[in-house]
């Protein structure tokens, strides 16, 4: 068997600073027109915080307002549209694109020990087609603005709202080919892209749950673009599909958009897992529990989530037998998490665990996934639904599992791969300060609505009784500190680029195929194809003090699985 020796630090690094992705070609265009997958996920990076920060100055004012009953800055008309753009910047341009286009487009090919990725030109236009539909989201505005909830609920969205609405619905229907396009291209990589000896339980498991996603991507999306057609077909030609008045059916609506989004919700949720997965064995050093359990449990989420739409309407008059259906399947899409999360337990056990600013966020990710995933049989349960339903419960529910689990696996990705991306180390104390603060004001934002939706607080109302004041300016609070924890984390990446220390090649000691080569990957990866062993065989990983720098052994890799077979 021919092996590859892992090239010496000092090679890495002078070929990275000649000519690496970033400094190969040089100006707007070169970055604008690249086919490059690493500065396309790079440029998707950029976009998705941005619209990150505007859809949090939203959230913000949201809170504000909510501060005291009655008018506190703004009026109810512009509450409902504070919230509506809220809810459709973090879910549609942020959380769903946040970890597949954006970290997933940097890592996967570089995983794969690939040049890049299948269609780099779709690539790039998967990326335009975002752009676009941003554009039209923020033309809304202009347009009027809308109300309609990001669920764009009728009869809202087809009769009692402004001009927005069209505009800010061809906007979602662009980004939803812009999602389909990048999950195509993401399953053809996979399959036709993986080097000699990686076979599939040879990948890491990120890529399982990339692929997962995808699977659900290029599936699920079409039946959100054609209800929105519907929707605009409705609007425009007054043809009655959805809106009573008109002899439509408003119940039909929410079938079709809770069958995507449903899905839509482990868009977001399963490649956050996957990174989860990565932080977790290379930040303890130990060889991942489980791992073909985590491998088709991402399979499996995958496939529950296309069968319990049905539970996001128990009280629109859904029989009893088909409530009582989506309830069960409800239950049973919690087993495939729970193998995950005790499978990450025990990696962690008996670990050699580095409290670096990565594993502290995914351990934030297991505490604050947990508290979403055990509120949610709350809401599978049907007698207990009726009481919480459209009440804050749900708002505190799905924020621990979209914010609380999605986005902090997000984050905690950006701060592990971020020395790959970037060539720089960032300053850890300041990052490890970040999460601290952004984990206790996510829990004083969002654990008092627990509190406010079993009392009977609903969701959404610009105005309330004074007893639940108490909740709301605790949740205020918190937002503004959540609010700084992230600001913190901004200015640590900022540091870090401004003058932070040059990142070896593996400052972590990972073993998989991101790690083989130089800080900031060269432009087409690898030279040659690099080799493949265990992506999760930590015990030919040594630390060079040198360099101060993580080598793996590829010699001792495969005296180590030889004498495995032979044993």
């Amino acid at each position: 068997m021919t092996t590859i020796d892992t090239p010496r630090q000092d090679v890495l690094d002078s070929t990275a600073s000649t000519d690496n992705y970033l400094t190969h070609t040089r100006g707007f265009l070169s970055w604008i027109l690249t086919l490059d997958h690493k500065r396309i996920g790079v440029m998707y990076t950029v976009s998705v915080l941005v619209s990150f920060l505007v859809g949090g100055m939203f959230a913000l004012l949201l809170r504000t307002e909510l501060l005291t009953p009655g008018r506190t800055i703004c009026s109810a008309e512009a509450y409902n549209q504070f919230f509506t753009l809220h809810g459709a910047i973090m879910v549609f341009l942020v959380i769903i694109p946040s970890i597949p286009a954006a970290l997933g487009n940097f890592v996967l090919p570089i995983m794969l020990g690939a040049k890049d990725v299948a269609f780099p030109r779709l690539n790039l236009f998967s990326y335009f087609l975002w752009l676009g539909g941003a554009g039209f989201t923020l033309y809304s505005l202009a347009a009027g603005g809308f109300d309609t909830g990001w669920t764009f609920y009728t009869p809202y969205s087809t009769t009692t709202t402004t001009g927005g609405v069209i505009p800010v619905l061809i906007g979602v229907f662009i980004l939803g080919f812009s999602s389909i396009f990048t999950g195509l291209n993401f399953i053809v990589t996979v399959h036709k892209l993986r080097p000699p000896g990686m076979t599939w339980f040879k990948m890491p498991l990120f890529l399982w749950a990339l692929y997962s996603t995808a699977i659900i991507q290029v599936l699920a999306t079409p039946v959100l673009a054609i209800t929105l057609c519907l929707l605009i077909v409705e609007r425009v030609l007054n043809v009655g599909i959805f809106n009573p008045s008109m002899g439509g059916d408003p119940v039909l609506y929410q079938h079709f958009f809770w069958f995507y989004s449903h899905p839509a919700v482990y868009i977001m949720i399963v490649p956050a897992m996957g990174i989860i997965s990565e932080i977790i064995a290379v930040h303890s050093h130990r060889q991942i529990f489980g791992y073909r359990f985590i491998a088709f449990s991402s399979i499996a989420i995958a496939m529950f989530s296309f069968i319990v739409w049905g539970h996001h309407m128990f009280m629109s008059g859904q029989s009893g037998l088909m409530n009582t259906i989506f309830s069960f399947i409800s239950f049973s899409v919690a087993i495939p998490s729970a193998v995950k999360t005790f499978n990450w337990t025990m990696t962690l056990y008996k670990g050699t665990i580095s409290l670096t600013a990565p594993m502290m966020y995914a351990l934030s990710f297991l505490f604050l996934f947990t508290i979403g995933g055990l509120t949610g049989i709350h809401c599978a349960t049907l007698n207990t639904d009726v009481h919480l339903h459209d009440t804050y419960f749900v708002v505190a529910h799905f924020h621990y599992v979209m914010m609380g689990s999605a986005l902090i696996g997000m984050i905690g990705g950006l701060h592990h791969w971020w020395p790959k991306m970037t060539g720089k180390m960032y300053n850890e104390k300041i990052a490890i300060t970040a999460c601290i603060i952004v984990f206790i004001g996510f829990n004083m934002t969002f654990f008092t609505q627990f509190m406010l939706g079993s009392q009977g607080m609903p969701r959404r109302y610009y105005d309330y009784q004074p007893e639940f004041q108490i909740y709301h300016v605790i949740s205020t609070i918190g937002s503004y500190i959540l609010a700084i924890g992230f600001f913190t984390s901004a200015v640590c990446f900022i540091q870090s680029l401004m003058s932070g220390a040059k990142a070896p090649s593996n400052p972590w000691g990972g073993v998989s195929l991101e790690w083989q080569c130089a800080s900031p990957p060269p432009h087409d990866n690898f030279k040659t194809t690099p080799h493949v062993g265990n992506c999760y065989d930590f015990s030919v990983v040594r630390w060079d003090e040198a360099t101060k720098n993580y080598i793996v052994d590829h010699k001792a890799e495969l005296a180590h699985s030889t004498s495995e077979g032979s044993h």
